[in-house]
């Protein structure tokens, strides 16, 4: 074997082993960058979830999750707002008295189930059995509403129906209005969902 065969076999083998190492460095960089986000683990038991709502129009409705359940953050409009004061005689629990601690932190047992007026959040799982109520926000007669309808939610599976406020009306199988989680504004244009210290 040639010296020159011997130098180019010895350069593959150097080439081949560098770049083997560039990789094996490139993997094991990439589950320590991970390391700084909150694993899957974290987030299902609980960990605080930060949302952006500056896109967030009136009407609109954003939905995140925060413990494996599904949270709604709706920015009402000025008639939906005034669609509360309309329901209050129609409700199981208007003021959010029955298990406030569980359902309704202090700073949301208002009206509007809520910090700002205008941004509900809520969790979109119906007190009753589980199952995740639709958006019937559009007021007036439909299928399964009554004439009357100020616009809410509906809850397909028994019938359950919900104000704005995640409010439930008199009469329905849902025992309780729809929990509103711990929450903060951390500006006016972000949440945390999970935390409320501040509050």
């Amino acid at each position: 074997m040639s010296d020159h065969a011997v130098d180019t076999s010895k350069r593959t083998w150097l080439i081949a082993s560098t770049c083997a190492g560039a990789a094996g460095g490139v993997a094991v960089a990439v589950p320590f960058v991970s390391t700084f986000q909150p694993s899957e683990r974290a987030k299902a038991a609980g960990a605080a979830v930060e949302v952006d709502i500056s896109a967030l129009k009136p009407g609109e409705k954003l939905t995140v999750e925060w413990r494996g359940k599904p949270v709604w953050i709706i920015k009402r409009t000025p008639e939906q707002l005034e669609s509360l004061k309309k329901t209050e005689g129609q409700l199981a629990d208007p003021k959010s008295e029955r298990n406030p601690s569980d359902l309704t932190p202090t700073y949301a047992r208002n009206q509007g189930r809520s910090i700002k007026p205008e941004v509900f959040v809520g969790v979109g799982i119906c007190s009753h059995l589980g199952c995740s109520p639709s958006d019937k926000f559009q007021t007036g007669a439909q299928p399964s509403l009554p004439d009357d309808w100020q616009g809410g939610f509906l809850c397909p599976c028994h019938g359950s129906t919900f104000d704005m406020a995640g409010r439930v009306f008199k009469n329905k199988p849902a025992p309780d209005n729809l929990e509103v989680p711990p929450h903060m504004y951390l500006s006016d244009t972000r949440l945390l969902i999970g935390e409320d210290k501040k509050a």
